[in-house]
């Protein structure tokens, strides 16, 4: 059995260590295959650490073969997020299930969800429709309506959670593409992901982020796996900058003030957000105070992040939802162990797709293209990475 995983490991922590040792018990999985988002995060944020060494951290963990998520994906809504993860791991053709975890627990649950929203039953689509009359936000009209459709209140709860909407979005996916990996589903236990404190438990990655940022790393030697832990220390002795989203702030506050219009460009910019955005940049003095400033109930802090750091990029030169909307194109191999060598084997032999351990040098394609600035712009935050090294790192391996 061979059994996929879609992570950002930013960083990993002992919650990805307890979701990955289920995984090989519960689907009796002999390999793991990972799909890992780069250098910038589904939530609009930079890794704090290079996909490299993440990559590093999952292989010393007991991930198998490491393989990257491209950014249009990455940096994306959760629907393209997972369509781009999944895609990837259905094109290799040798993964068997799917094993992610969520707030709710109960895979039969988030598969009846989803197959609502695929197959859209036409009393669902009256529900829907009244709702979209009383000039209610979609997200709203959606949740209410599947709430009648079910004529469960849980519903409304279980598709307010971040790892049940993601969960959802991968039985979307599968159910699309017309997949036979099976979906499985463990229950979080621990922090919710947004969480700012430790826990315990296990601390969310939001709280070991914010714990970085604020404090000395020796503490938080309980609260991560070991080999992260040595991975973030001696990061941290080299003098590695760790970085958070307020690094780009005085990028993004330079090209509003200069080229501002160009936002409008970028998919997710809509209803006067732009305007909103470039009123507000000029008595802002953080990242967190322009999003604040800006947000509203239409747009979510998230997307606002999303909005921003892709055009920090400079992603408004391409089309991210025709791109987005589109299968996985490619295979980028980050690392592999003795078993990911195996399984490499066999997706050569059985996979759809094109494997990349070497960037080629020219006929890129857009997705590929958009990988490598992200790269040259997470370079600017982190000065230990050089703008070319996507031509420069081969696949790690143990």
């Amino acid at each position: 059995m061979v059994t996929g995983i879609i992570a950002e490991y930013n960083p990993f922590h002992k919650g990805h260590e307890y979701h990955l040792s289920q995984a090989k018990i519960n689907t009796n999985a002999n390999s793991i295959v990972c799909v890992m988002s780069g250098n910038f995060m589904q939530r609009g944020i930079p890794a704090i650490i290079d996909k490299w060494k993440r990559t590093e951290m999952a292989l010393k963990s007991g991930i198998d073969l490491v393989i990257e998520l491209p950014l249009v994906y990455s940096l994306s809504s959760a629907e393209h997020f997972a369509f781009g993860a999944v895609s990837l791991l259905n094109s290799l053709n040798i993964i068997d299930n799917l094993y992610f975890g969520s707030e709710e627990g109960n895979i039969k649950i988030l598969k009846n969800i989803a197959e609502v929203l695929v197959k859209e039953p036409d009393n669902y689509k009256i529900m829907l429709k009244n709702y979209l009359n009383l000039g209610l936000p979609f997200h709203l009209c959606r949740a209410n309506a599947l709430r009648d459709f079910f004529n469960s209140n849980h519903i409304l709860e279980c598709i307010s959670n971040s790892n049940n909407i993601l969960g959802i979005e991968y039985i979307k996916s599968l159910i699309l593409l017309n997949s036979k990996i099976k979906p499985l589903t463990l229950k979080r236990e621990g922090s919710k992901y947004n969480d700012k404190s430790l826990n315990n438990t296990f601390s969310s990655a939001t709280s070991i982020r914010n714990y970085l940022k604020n404090k000395n790393l020796g503490d938080l030697k309980s609260f991560l796996p070991k080999e992260s832990y040595d991975i973030l220390y001696n990061l941290s002795k080299e003098n590695y900058p760790f970085i958070f989203e307020e690094n780009m702030f005085q990028y993004i506050k330079y090209k509003l003030l200069t080229d501002g219009k160009s936002i409008d460009n970028i998919p997710d910019i809509s209803e006067g957000l732009d305007n909103k955005i470039l009123k507000e940049v000029v008595t802002s003095t953080s990242l967190n105070d322009l999003i604040l400033n800006s947000k509203s109930k239409r747009y979510t802090y998230t997307r606002l992040n999303r909005i921003l750091t892709q055009f920090f990029l400079g992603l408004e030169k391409y089309n991210l939802l025709k791109l987005s909307k589109e299968p996985c194109p490619y295979c980028r191999i980050l690392g592999f162990n003795s078993k990911g060598k195996n399984l490499l084997k066999n997706i050569k032999r059985n996979g759809d797709i094109n494997l990349i351990t070497k960037i080629p040098r020219n006929n890129i394609s857009e997705c590929l293209e958009i990988d490598l600035i992200g790269t040259k712009g997470y370079s600017i935050l982190n000065h230990k990475l050089n703008p070319m090294q996507d031509y420069l790192t081969s696949p790690i391996i143990l």
